[in-house]
């Protein structure tokens, strides 16, 4: 029997087929499971629905894809709406990613000290109060042993220069994260965090991605970078019920990057001359 077989919910903040929220919802169903799903809306002058097409070309060729639908999640009614719409298709569901962030480009490419007042308040009301949002919305409609899955980033534990105001986001969204866990525990409602690795997405190309893959590639244990394969399967896992006793973690999927407390590697390429043999006391 496969995975998620039987399993429905909800995937919100697929951007395109390059986007770690489709590499999620295509794992999930490739396993089985049902979805829907929404994408960011298209401003109302563009007759192209850009956003719309394609999350539209990601789903093709899937039945298991149920319905796609635009939301702002700064917009409670919008999320109601979502929540209807996932009770009249699935009656119930058992897991629900949360794949939103943003801010504002200008606040992004400055010094954090100088981040707008308006800006940070995006910022957060986007990419952290949202997971807030949507779960208050959803709880009356998941089944009990449901999961809940938001995607973070190292830059929310440790100082990432580039990653600004969103490093601040991400570390909000992970004590986010252990609240919503110890609030909807009793439910038997799981809420984690998935911590991925630099990978070229959209958003990632907003925060000097490839720089980043170099460095990852040097100073992670295991001497590469990650796949988008890899946090798919990942993330399919902390919303299957073979995580049923995972909650409220933060789970890095970066090749051990986090681990290290040295560039490791990287100190090889730096020597010139290579140091002698022997340990740092």
């Amino acid at each position: 029997m496969a995975l998620f077989e039987g399993k429905k919910g909800l995937i919100l903040g697929v951007a395109n087929d390059r986007s770690i929220a489709w590499a999620i919802a295509k794992t999930i169903m490739d396993q089985g499971g049902e979805c829907g799903f929404t994408h960011l809306p298209d401003r109302p002058d563009d007759q192209r629905e850009k956003n719309r097409r394609r999350v539209a070309q990601c789903l093709e060729g899937y039945a298991q894809a149920k319905f796609l639908v635009p939301l702002n999640v700064q917009d409670d009614d919008q999320i109601a709406h979502v929540m209807h719409l996932a009770a009249d298709t699935f009656g119930s569901i058992d897991f629900l990613l949360h794949s939103i962030a943003f801010a504002d480009r200008n606040d992004l490419n400055r010094p954090t000290v100088e981040t707008s007042r308006s800006g940070f308040q995006l910022a957060m009301d986007i990419s952290v109060y949202s997971l807030i949002a949507v779960t208050n919305a959803a709880k009356g409609i998941m089944n009990r042993r449901a999961a809940i899955a938001a995607m973070s980033y190292f830059g929310g534990e440790k100082c990432v220069p580039g990653y600004n105001v969103m490093g601040i986001c991400k570390s909000a969204l992970e004590a986010s994260v252990r609240y919503l866990a110890y609030d909807l525990g009793q439910r038997g409602i799981r809420v984690n965090a998935l911590s991925a690795g630099p990978l070229k997405t959209l958003a990632g190309s907003a925060a000097g991605v490839n720089e980043m893959l170099q460095l990852y590639r040097f100073m992670s244990p295991m001497g590469r970078n990650i796949t988008h394969k890899e946090v798919g399967r990942t993330g399919a896992f902390l919303l299957s019920e073979m995580s049923d006793g995972i909650t409220g973690e933060t789970l890095h999927v970066d090749g051990g990057y986090n681990i290290m407390g040295s560039p490791g590697r990287l100190l090889d390429a730096l020597r010139d001359p290579p140091a002698e043999s022997g340990a740092l006391i």
